[in-house]
């Protein structure tokens, strides 16, 4: 256990108000990896979730010696981030609530001329919490790589399948026919290949592997092509498919870029403009090959 040593001041009104506002930041995020560590399965994980949330009690009595109160936690955060840690991974929410601890530690700065000791708190948060969060074990942060290759896969190629098909046949029903088939088999085609690869590489879970890609681009082809199953309109579909294929490429770059610590913009940028350009180059395509062919549907 840290041990932190009290100076003898006597706070003013508002160094006092700074300072409840630590003690709520810190005894919130103590009760957040709490409940986080009664639903984790993982015993080392929630070994680690308990280690962190007695480090932020210990934090929250650190202030409590200055103020001489009690604080009541956030119970808006700890229910947003422990949904998010469900929904999301255990790695991704705790990383998140990193991101905003970091804003945290900027306002300790700010107290440290009137408690010199507040340096052990920020030193604490900069590594002793983030090692621990590295222990955190978690089996789909394992298979990104398989997860990216389904991902990307199918953004890649539905997106530039669809934009060809949408003006080759300009009939939604057909359209989202023929890509679903052309998806299944795609999808089934990857997952396959990821195997393959896999084994071939003597990896410890090849079918673990084949599974998170296959699911990957089994859910990418379902958001894609969903517009042409409700609407009748082909280009009004494209262009929200095109729309949804940006939102999924910004949801998974941002989702890893936290749980990885990954940049986000760089690969968000790469990932669009590779989508976007096959699918405009297919829809090209499609119409010089309908206008050389004379084929009309």
């Amino acid at each position: 256990m840290l041990k932190y040593f009290y100076m003898n001041i006597q706070p003013s009104p508002q160094l006092i108000q700074i300072f409840k506002e630590f003690q709520r930041n810190e005894i919130t995020e103590s009760q957040i990896y709490l409940n986080l560590a009664k639903t984790e399965k993982l015993e080392a994980n929630r070994d680690v979730l308990k280690k962190i949330a007695s480090e932020e009690k210990e934090h929250y009595e650190f202030w409590k010696k200055y103020t001489k109160e009690d604080v009541k936690p956030n119970k808006r955060k700890i229910f947003f981030f422990v949904w998010i840690a469900r929904i999301l991974g255990l790695t991704f929410g705790i990383k998140l609530m990193e991101k905003g601890e970091n804003k945290a530690q900027i306002k300790y700065a700010t107290v440290l001329t009137d408690v010199p000791e507040t340096q052990r708190i920020i030193d604490d948060e900069d590594a002793h919490e983030q090692k621990l969060i590295n222990l955190i074990h978690e089996e789909k942060l394992n298979y990104v790589g398989s997860i990216v290759l389904g991902l990307n896969d199918a953004l890649v190629e539905l997106t530039g399948a669809l934009a060809g098909l949408s003006f080759g046949l300009q009939n939604t029903k057909l359209i989202a026919f023929a890509g679903l088939i052309t998806g299944i088999a795609a999808g089934f085609s990857m997952a396959a290949a990821e195997y393959l690869s896999q084994k071939h590489e003597e990896a410890e879970h090849p079918f673990k592997s084949a599974l998170y890609t296959g699911l990957a681009y089994f859910a990418t082809v379902a958001i894609l092509i969903m517009p042409y199953l409700i609407l009748s309109n082909y280009l009004i579909c494209i262009a929200i498919t095109i729309i949804l294929a940006l939102l999924i490429i910004l949801f998974f770059n941002y989702y890893i870029s936290v749980a990885k610590d990954l940049p986000f913009k760089k690969r968000f940028a790469e990932m669009a403009l590779i989508s976007l350009g096959v699918s405009a180059i297919t829809f090209g395509v499609s119409v010089l090959i309908k206008k050389y062919f004379g084929i009309n549907l």
